[in-house]
């Protein structure tokens, strides 16, 4: 099941995930369903309070 995000503006953002540099798990949010991933056990989402861009991070 893919992880998505409403944020108080009203955009669902979904959640994705892409390798980095040496192998580390890189996750961003985008306005595009496809390829979506679930949120990692052990994170939250964040909203940024300016801006409305969800981000997660460590509980």
């Amino acid at each position: 099941m893919a992880f998505s995000y409403t944020n108080k503006k009203g955009v669902t953002y979904w959640l994705h995930e892409r390798e980095g540099k040496g192998g580390a798990k890189l996750f961003f949010f985008s306005k595009n369903p496809e390829n979506s991933v679930d949120l990692p056990e052990g994170f939250e989402v964040i909203e940024n309070e300016r801006t409305g861009l969800p981000m997660i991070r460590k509980k």
